[in-house]
């Protein structure tokens, strides 16, 4: 099988999940990387057998040499996934007659708690800005935003002016898989975005026309990086030691809603989980607070 031959099965897998699933660019470009990675390592093999005649040990001897090589259980069990989704493609267009994947055991996942802040960490992290800053502005609302709704920090850097409804206190988020869901802002979020919006904004994109809400240096969105490394020097400055990302607001804001007595499928709703077993993992973190609590103030702990 030719190296052409493999990379347009991959392309053609690869355009086939966006249209059918909507996976975001990273899961696709993941996808593609590993597959890419497989039909090399086959190409090595004796008898260089290619994707579309790989066996079942095949696929098992590549994962075994990749945990061999030291990746992580989490990289094992994406590979796994994406290649699963390849070779069902490659069955239903009946390219092979018989899928190689069907009796691979996924890789056993320890359960890992979000890292999470207290109430404390977060508003030591929300006052740091300074907002007599225009750029300190503009990032004074982007965290209180980000905290205060949840978001992933590719739907808050991808935000459009017109997505915002300050009258009726919402936002609308296009998420995962292109689903829309609408998130309430609370009081704090929209006094700092309307004082960004009047203060700060205009000064930013100094006269070029952008409809991104929070611009970066050229007036496009800002990049998940550039605002990661933003939240990393607040955090600094704040005193704040632990492993810090834009990700951990969203795990704060869902830790601390449940801590004060949140509905589950509220929180699903509001930070647009799909399947609600994605979301219980938060109330690990809750009760793990409520045992921590307990064990400090309480005479029995």
């Amino acid at each position: 099988m030719s190296q052409n031959d493999n990379a347009q099965l991959i392309e053609q897998f690869s355009e086939a999940i966006w249209l059918e699933d909507g996976l975001g660019v990273q899961t696709r470009q993941a996808y593609a990387s590993d597959l890419a990675g497989l039909a090399e390592w086959l190409a090595e093999q004796p008898g260089g057998p290619g994707l579309r005649a790989a066996k079942r040990t095949d696929l098992l001897a590549w994962l075994s040499r990749g945990l061999a090589d030291g990746i992580k259980t989490s990289t094992a069990a994406r590979r796994l996934s994406g290649v699963r989704r390849f070779y069902r493609f490659l069955l239903r267009e009946r390219v092979i007659a018989e899928d190689p994947t069907l009796r691979i055991d996924s890789p056993r996942l320890p359960r890992r708690l979000p890292d999470t802040l207290t109430e404390q960490d977060v508003e030591a992290l929300l006052t740091e800005p300074d907002p007599e800053v225009a750029l300190e502005l503009r990032d004074k609302a982007m965290l209180e935003i980000l905290y205060g709704c949840g978001l992933r920090v590719s739907e808050l850097t991808g935000l459009r002016v017109d997505q915002v409804n300050l009258r009726q206190g919402v936002v609308r988020i296009s998420g995962k898989g292109d689903k829309e869901r609408l998130v309430p802002l609370g009081e704090e979020a929209i006094d700092w975005l309307l004082a960004y919006m009047k203060q700060a904004r205009a000064e930013l994109l100094k006269g070029k026309p952008s409809d991104a809400l929070f611009p970066g240096n050229r007036a496009g969105s800002m990049t998940r990086q550039a605002f990661w490394y933003r939240i990393k020097c607040y955090a600094g400055r704040a005193g704040i030691h632990k492993h810090i990302s834009p990700h951990t607001l969203r795990h704060a804001f869902a830790t601390h809603l449940l801590n004060h007595g949140a509905d589950l499928r509220v929180v699903q709703m509001l930070l647009g989980h799909s399947d609600l077993s994605t979301t219980q993992i938060y109330t690990h973190v809750a009760r793990q607070r409520l045992q921590d609590l307990h064990q400090q103030h309480h005479p029995r702990g």
